[in-house]
């Protein structure tokens, strides 16, 4: 089946800056694994005809060590507005099982926590901000060398939803579908997932 989404993601997670996840580098969260969240706002998408355009999809995740080491849980939260038809879509493309990007999660993931349904928001704009049910934070980008007016970012990492992504501060405590922490570490980005991605581009981490 042929699927495909995209639009801007906003990330926390409870690694102190900056997460070394993307790198496979080991979690530095106070105990040692990186608990996190992201909502992904769906600009465009479908799954075989099913219009995803418009959801905002949590994807929920606790890595308990580097992430080629496996042992992942995952799982998501769609939106209360979406269709019963659009949230199993997102579950069959999230969880992997319609293949493509999201497949080469599977093989890492010893828990799937299933799908649930809540009020998802995303707020787009130089510091977009998420939430997923009671649990909201907001992006604080690290700023670029003085007087640049640019932001810090991390480009061509191992892991990643996106080629290049602006990384910074996300404060907040967050809870979601059992995983619960205080977010220190965030990102953002614009994204693009599809069953058939070009070698490389496939995301990564959560």
């Amino acid at each position: 089946m042929s699927w495909r989404i995209s639009g801007t993601y906003v990330a926390s997670c409870s690694c102190n800056l900056i997460c070394p996840c993307p790198t496979d580098g080991p979690p530095t969260s106070p105990d040692g694994q990186c608990r996190g969240v992201a909502v992904f706002h769906i600009a465009d998408g479908d799954l075989d005809g099913t219009d995803l355009s418009g959801i905002n999809l949590g994807l929920v995740n606790l890595f308990p060590s580097n992430l080629t080491s496996g042992n992942w849980k995952l799982g998501i939260v769609v939106d209360a507005t979406a269709s019963d038809e659009q949230a199993a879509a997102l579950e069959q493309i999230v969880s992997g099982k319609q293949g493509g990007a999201f497949a080469e999660f599977a093989a890492l993931t010893d828990e799937w926590l299933g799908m649930e349904r809540a009020p998802v928001t995303f707020s787009n704009g130089d510091r977009p901000s998420g939430s997923i049910g009671d649990s909201s934070w907001a992006f604080e980008p690290l700023e670029g060398p003085e007087g640049s007016g640019t932001q810090t970012t991390v480009k061509n990492a191992a892991f990643g939803f996106a080629p290049e992504f602006r990384v910074g501060r996300a404060p907040g405590h967050l809870s979601a579908l059992g995983i619960e922490f205080d977010a220190i570490y965030g990102e953002t980005a614009d994204y693009e997932f599809a069953s058939e991605m070009p070698e490389g581009a496939a995301p990564g981490r959560g």
